[in-house]
């Protein structure tokens, strides 16, 4: 979470806020240096200098402590804030762009770090179409509050979806995440592919 947002919230919640990124940079630096699948959560723990239970009280298992997007809900809450006037593509690459332009280089690395492991380990592949669909349902309600539509319409689901496939669809193992690709998939997203120019 970026420093701006943490400085707004009670030392409990500061508190948690640490341990909880503890526990993902040591469990990330542990599946560097072991693998992820050598990794065990006990192993994790006792790097972050907490039991095992507290682990859990953190993140379910493992794996939903690499496919958690802790960016997603401050991007959503961006894009509400965006000013209203604005079309919501616009509205939306806007609040993406200060996602990111938030974080510090230290936190932008560890998320290029995230995302490289899941896309490198097939397992955390496959299980993050349930993560893609979470994210999808909450940018679509986004979508359909800033527009006055019901929760769950088709049109906001569907745009949500196509805006959600259309940013993967420029990251693989060759292209880390970057806002310069973002960017560019949205242009052609919002100039309607024109692949005969």
């Amino acid at each position: 979470m970026p420093a701006e947002q943490e400085m707004g919230l009670g030392l409990r919640e500061r508190k948690k806020l640490r341990t909880r990124a503890t526990i993902r940079e040591q469990a990330m630096r542990l599946f560097a240096e072991k693998g992820y699948g050598e990794t065990t959560v006990e192993q994790i723990a006792e790097a972050a200098e907490i039991s095992p239970s507290t682990f859990f009280r953190y993140f379910p298992s493992k794996e939903q402590l690499v496919l958690v997007d802790d960016l997603d809900p401050i991007m959503i809450r961006s894009f509400q804030e965006q000013p209203a006037e604005l079309p919501v593509l616009t509205a939306l690459r806007r609040s993406m762009e200060q996602a990111f332009a938030d974080l510090s280089p230290e936190q932008f690395d560890r998320e290029q770090a995230r995302q490289r492991l899941i896309r490198s380990v097939p397992e955390l592949r496959a299980a993050q179409l349930d993560e893609l669909q979470r994210t999808i349902a909450m940018l679509a309600d986004g979508v359909a509050e800033r527009l006055g539509r019901p929760r769950g319409d088709i049109e906001s689901r569907a745009f949500a979806g196509a805006v959600v496939g259309t940013i993967l669809g420029v990251l693989d193992e060759e292209h880390d995440f970057s806002l310069d690709r973002m960017g560019r998939a949205l242009d052609l997203f919002e100039a309607g592919f024109p692949f005969d120019k």
